[in-house]
Parts: structure tokens; sequence; C-alpha cells
């Protein structure tokens, strides 16, 4: 849940772009450096025929360039309706901490009923285009800009901090499937939901392209470096996501996780076209999610290839959505998770002991797939709370079930979820009242850890003498890195974030090789006002962070894990299809489909091997005969304190009487126990010699056929001897010795292999295999083929 705090002021939805008018013109010069493709960030996905010019974002290995002092990302996620027009807490562009992000995403664009990216009509009204803030310092417009708004102030400060660059956030939590308009009430068009996918579970690539070209159109008109979709959810799990949407969205459910792909490869084609144009590299990237429950119904997370970067949303783990207490954000497990332990997660030999409600494991299932750097793990700005929580330690692990859940909530049985002074960042029901959630900005928690009514509680709708009940006592978990306040008076528990929390998430990523972090929300952080004696919004704990991060080393640019890749791949394409849908998808059993595109059969025997992630227990099998074995493990037993690795590696093998043609593809079915995202770093063994795999996208590889490199594509220098324009004179009497040798070779024979150096005859020819090879005939295969032509005999 990407936007857990959500009033109907701060959701209002503002402007259209303003069509035609760019920010700063295009880019004069457009970009056709040589070395572009040296700069691609290792596993992304380049749009075929385009030089896309990723050195003006990346170095020459791959990493993204933010300035000198962020060798790690800070992500910031700015809200469009803090503006202090209804009388809370402003939170503007000039209250960013501009020096310490590398990037601000900006929320939210929705996706209108016409499906392009909107922000919502035009006008004075409209926080993104067209309002003001007179009198506020800092808050000034740029009078050069065409629009004015947040855009304006976005725009303004970015010409001070060239480095930092910005996002155009699209959905949401509340945006997903429908938007807000005008007027203030809810739109349900349909939203992702239907862009992406038809009623009947196709794609909806019309819609697709529709978005997908607005999307280019729009960050072009208002100066953004990318798009951010935060699309919840895609997965085939019935009622995920906003239950607004559920009856649109459950029924297209078995085609979402199809939709959203090419949704991904759409605006990704788009983007990198529109960057080879303007001579800059546009990035694109999602809010992903980070429970094991929603990412089982999102097959393997096929979109990661697309994406510059993932940022996971690592928080709303536990909630006042059920009754299980627990920390909103927890890094690592401690085998003593209470939702995990009533779904028997911990007592089921499958799973491993691995428990999947926190952002280690989170990491894992990303790192399975993508390097290190390009994931970014997600920190909670806000709480979340229960009240009434019976049982655990110091409310750790207890329980707090309701009697009635919210208004809209689409639910039946839920938790008790924290209200009043411990719920100041509130949404409202369907019906307008408080939806108990103990949803609050962290500069509020420290101020209640404190004892301390802030000033501010009188525009949040409590009276001035507002006085507290009870003591919150801070509590920190060194196993989870979680801390948390307990009113054991009011048996009120409230998952917090702080700066020994934050240090150590921070201390993780760089250990780690990671990206960097996201945030939700930058107006949730805190500093103390000691005149007032209160704690009030600041930048605490993105200082902590970006001083954690400046001289880090940098981060991990490679997906391989020790073991280097082959530099030679070949065209054999495999894909994980037919996963079974919703609650049926357990355990995990999927086709694995192996499609030869190289122009050799493979042989029967012909061994494959790849890596999952570690957030899944290394117990991968498969039910169809090619002897699937996990022969290398990076992580056993369970996850408490962290996983040890990364990588599970597998060997598998195509049975002894199964060959594979040239175009022929084989199932088989695969079976695991928790989700993994796309399984990588393959390889093949062919006679012997090891390849890469041209899908894994990985850097520094060359194309080849099995047994030798492609022919290169260009013609050589010396062109061959023009035939002579005559024949030449046929001899009367044969000559002694054939010329070329005699025909004392073994005859070709269909079907059989032949190997690099063997020699053939075959139609009075003789014949020598360049490289491993099968059905391939003689004098068929061209210049650059196969068989090299050794003469007549």
């Amino acid at each position: 849940m990407l936007s857990p705090t959500r009033t109907r002021a701060m959701l209002l939805a503002s402007g259209a772009a303003i069509a035609g008018l760019l920010v700063g013109g295009l880019s004069a010069g457009v970009s056709h450096a040589a070395d572009n493709e040296g700069c691609r960030p290792d596993g992304l996905y380049k749009t075929a025929g385009v030089d896309v010019p990723y050195c003006s974002v990346y170095d020459a290995e791959g990493r993204e360039k933010m300035g000198a002092d962020h060798q790690r990302r800070v992500i910031g996620y700015f809200t469009g309706w803090r503006t202090g027009k209804d009388g809370t807490p402003a939170y503007l562009a000039n209250n960013i901490p501009w020096s310490k992000v590398t990037h601000l995403n900006y929320a939210f664009a929705h996706v209108g009923a016409d499906n392009k990216i909107s922000v919502g009509s035009d006008g004075v009204n409209n926080a993104a285009t067209g309002m003001t803030w007179p009198g506020v310092a800092g808050a000034e417009m740029d009078p050069a800009l065409p629009y004015k708004g947040h855009f304006n102030q976005l725009t303004k400060f970015k010409k001070q901090y060239p480095n930092v660059k910005t996002l155009i956030s699209v959905g949401g939590w509340a945006e997903t499937g429908g938007y807000f308009g005008d007027d203030g009430n809810r739109v349900a068009s349909g939203g992702f939901y239907s862009m992406a996918t038809n009623a009947d579970g196709s794609v909806n690539q019309a819609g697709i392209d529709t978005f997908a070209d607005s999307s280019v159109e729009f960050i072009r008109t208002y100066g953004f470096n990318g798009v951010d979709i935060d699309y919840e959810y895609p997965t085939t799990m019935k009622d995920a996501g906003n239950p607004l949407d559920w009856q649109l969205a459950n029924a297209r459910r078995p085609g979402l996780v199809q939709g959203y792909a090419a949704l991904m490869k759409s605006l990704r084609e788009k983007l990198d076209r529109a960057g080879a144009a303007d001579g800059k590299h546009y990035l694109l990237s999602v809010a992903a999610p980070s429970s094991g429950y929603l990412l089982r119904g999102m097959e393997t997370f096929q979109v990661q290839k697309y994406l510059d970067y993932v940022n996971i949303m690592s928080y709303d783990l536990h909630g006042a959505w059920n009754e299980y207490v627990g920390p909103n954000a927890s890094l690592f497990d401690d085998g003593k998770d209470g939702e995990l332990a009533a779904a028997g997660v911990y007592s089921t030999s499958q799973y491993g002991g691995v428990g999947y409600l926190n952002t280690d494991w989170a990491y894992h299932y990303f790192r399975g797939s993508m390097p290190g750097g390009r994931i970014n793990i997600g920190l909670p700005y806000y709480t979340r709370g229960f009240k009434n929580v019976q049982g655990g330690t110091d409310g750790l692990w207890g329980k707090a079930p309701a009697t009635t859940c919210p208004a809209g909530a689409g639910l039946t049985k839920c938790g008790d979820g924290a209200v009043g002074i411990d719920n100041l960042w509130h949404d409202k029901d369907t019906a307008g009242v408080e939806s108990p959630a103990g949803s609050n900005p962290m500069w509020h928690a420290k101020n209640l850890e404190k004892g301390v009514v802030g000033d501010y509680v009188t525009t949040y709708g409590f009276p001035a003498n507002t006085t507290l009940t009870g003591t919150y006592v801070r509590k920190y978990d060194s196993t989870l890195v979680a801390p948390w306040l307990w009113n054991a008076q009011k048996k009120v528990f409230l998952s917090t974030e702080d700066e020994q929390s934050v240090a150590a998430k921070a201390d993780y990523v760089v250990d780690k090789g990671i990206g960097g972090t996201m945030v939700w929300e930058l107006a949730g952080d805190y500093a103390y006002n000691a005149a007032k004696g209160q704690y009030e919004v600041g930048d605490t704990l993105t200082d902590t962070m970006y001083q954690k991060f400046k001289s880090a080393s940098p981060y991990g640019a490679k997906k391989a894990g020790t073991t280097a890749l082959p530099t030679q791949a070949v065209d054999i394409k495999t894909e994980f299809t037919e996963f079974k849908l919703g609650d049926s998808n357990y355990p995990l059993t999927p086709k694995l489909k192996i499609t030869n595109n190289t122009n050799a059969t493979l042989p029967g025997g012909t061994e494959f091997r790849f890596d999952y992630g570690t957030s899944a227990p290394n117990n991968a099998s498969d039910q169809s005969g090619f002897g699937t074995t996990v022969i290398s493990s990076g992580h056993t037993g369970n996850n408490v304190g962290g996983l040890k690795g990364d990588f599970q590696r597998v060997s598998l093998k195509l049975p002894a009487w199964q060959t594979l043609a040239p175009g022929a593809s084989v199932d088989l079915a695969f079976n695991y126990y928790l989700p993994v995202s796309t399984p990588s770093n393959w390889t093949v063994t062919i006679s012997g010699t090891t390849y890469a795999l041209l899908g894994d996208l990985a850097r520094g590889t060359t194309p080849v056929q099995p047994g030798g490199t492609q022919p290169p594509t260009t013609p050589p220098t010396t062109p061959p001897t023009t035939p002579p324009t005559t024949p030449p004179t046929t001899p009367t009497t044969p000559p002694t010795t054939p010329p070329g040798g005699t025909c004392t070779n073994p005859a070709y024979v269909a079907g059989t292999i032949y190997n690099s150096g063997n020699v053939v005859s075959h139609k009075g020819r003789n014949w020598k295999a360049q490289w491993w090879t099968q059905n391939e005939e003689p004098g068929t295969t061209g210049d650059w083929g196969v068989w090299k032509d050794q003469g007549a005999c």
C-alpha cells in the first residue's frame, strides 16, 4: 500500500499537461556515442535498432551517475496534497532536502478515462500545475516556465541541484483502478486494470500504447527524467489491492501479469526512442510489493528487465487489515512472526522455515534476477499501529482483533487499528469516518514518545488542551531491526522508524551492494525544534542515510554472483509459463519452456544451469525427468537475522533420448515453494563448451552460434575473387589426383553429431565442421556457416 495516508483534501487531483510546451526544448545534439552500449546497466533491456544514450545517466561500469557525494540512491516520494491549503502543515518543494536526495518521485498522476496520463484539469486549484503559494519564502514561481504549481517548483530547484532526477509516479493505492475527479469524487474508470488488460484477460495493447505515448509527451512537457509506475497490484491473488477495485480487478486476474509486462515493455521502448531523439536516457521504475503473498501471484515478475531500477515497498508488512501485531517494516525475520506462524510457514517443511514478511527476504527475491545496484529498499516515514493489543512482548507478536471493519474495506475480519491522537495521518472510509490504522508521521510519533502534544494538533481537529493518556515507551528489537512505541495503559502499539533503525538499514544497503533506498514519504521525516520543545517536519532520517552513503563503495553492478558468466552467449530462450491462479498456485508449478533459437540441434544430455534467489528454499525440482537438482545453496535453514547468500544454483538436463532441433521447444513441469523473480545467470553446455544465454542481457557478451562466433556484421575487407567471365577449359583427361584430395573422408550422415574439426565428404567435396552441428547439410550453411568447404574430391 504505497499511500497509506490519504484524506480527500490530500487527494486533490490536478491539472493536465500543457501540450507542446517543452521544458528547455529538446536537446540540440542527439547522442550517438559509440560507447553507449558500454554504459548499459547489466541486465537492462535495450530497444532494438535504437542507440539509447545510456552514457548520459550511467558510467562505463553501468552505474548511475548521481554526484560525487551520492554513491547510493536516496529516492524520496514528494506528494502533491500537502499544500497547506487545508490548514494542515504544508510540505512544499522548498522543504525537500535537495542536497541529500538523488531522485524525487512526484505522487501522483493517474490513468485518465481516455487511458492517458493525467494530473487533472488545469487551473489555480491544481497543485501540480496551477497552484501558487504567495508569501511563502522559497515557494516563489519561476516566471520562465509556462506552468505553475509543484511542477514549476521541482523544475526551479533542479536548476540549482542538477544531479537530482525527478520522475512522475502514476497510480498508488487510491488511484490504481480509478482517479479522483476535479469535484473530489472518485471515478471508477478501471485505471491500470482496464488500460492494460481487457475484460477477457487479453492484453489491451491499444490502451497501453495510448498511455505510453502520453507519458513520453508528459515528461517532455514538464521536465521529468522518467516515469515511475505504482500499479497496486497486477497479481492473480484474489482481492488484492484497493477493495474499491476488486470487482473490476478480480475479473481480469488471469491476464493482469501479461498486461503489466506488455505495459512495461511498451514504456521502455517508447522512452528509449524518445531518449535517443532527445539525447538523454529516460528512467523507468516501479514500486514493487514486498509481500510473499502478493508476489506469489505475479509469476516471476517478468518486468524487471525493462526497469532502470525497482523500488521495493518493504513496508506495510503488518497493519490493521488483520489482527496480527507486528512491525511495519522489519529488516529481518525473527522466527516468531504471528501471522506466518498461524499460516504454518515455520512448521511446514517445504517453506524451509523461511519467513517472508521482511525487507531482507524481499531484497533477495529481486536479487535473484537483478544486480544489487538496480534494487532500492523502501523505508516508511510513517507508523502503523493497533489498540487493545492482547499478549505478545510489549505488544510485539500479540493480537488485536476488531469486532467491526471500516466501511468499504472489503474485509469481514480485521485488526483493531489505533485511532485519534494515535492516528494523525488517517484515511477516511467510504462513510467519511476515520479509518483506524495508527498512521502518523514520524515527527508526531517522536512527540508521543517524549510525552509532548505538538502545537499542530489543532490543525488536525484536536482541541488545544489535548492531553496524552499513558506513556509511550520506545522499544527496539535488534534481530528484527524494528523500533516501536508501547503504551501499556492504552495497549497501543505503534511501529516506528528512527535514527537507529535507519542507520542499520543504511549499513545493510552498503554491505549488500544495494543501489539505495526509497522513502514514502518525505513529509514524515523529523527535526527537533528546541525553541518550541517539539519535533516538527525535518530531514533527520534522510540525513542519516546521506551520511552513510556519501563515502560508500560503489554499488553492485553485476547480475551474476561470484562466478563470472561466459562471454559468449547463444540464443536459447527460457520462460516460465502456465502458472496457476490465485490460491491454487501453491506449490508453484509452472512450465519451464526452453526454445532452441540456434541453428544447431541440442543433443540429449545438454545441461542447463541457472540461479534463483534465496527467497525460496533450496528444494526446487521438476516432474518431467530432467533431473532438476540444486547443486549449490546460497542459504539453508531458517532466515532469522537474514538470508546468508543470494542464489540457489540449479542444474537440469535434456533427457538422454530428447534432442532439441533448431526452432523447437520443450516443456518441463517445474516445482518450488516460495516466490522467486525470473531465474537468471543461465548457462548451457553443448558438447563440452559452456555458453551464457542472450536472454540474460548481460553486459559484455557476444552472440554466437554453438561452436563459434556469429559472422561479422560488415563484409570482409578483401572481396572474394571475381569469377571468370568464361568457363575454364574442361580437360579431356582427368588429372591423376583429383583437386582438393580424395573422397576417402567418411560420408556425411544426417542425424550424426559432428564437432569442431570433423571432416566429411558430401556430393563430391570435402567439408570441415567449424563447431558442433547436427542435421545441417554441408553446402547449405553458407560462407559463414558451420561447414567449411575443403575442395572437390
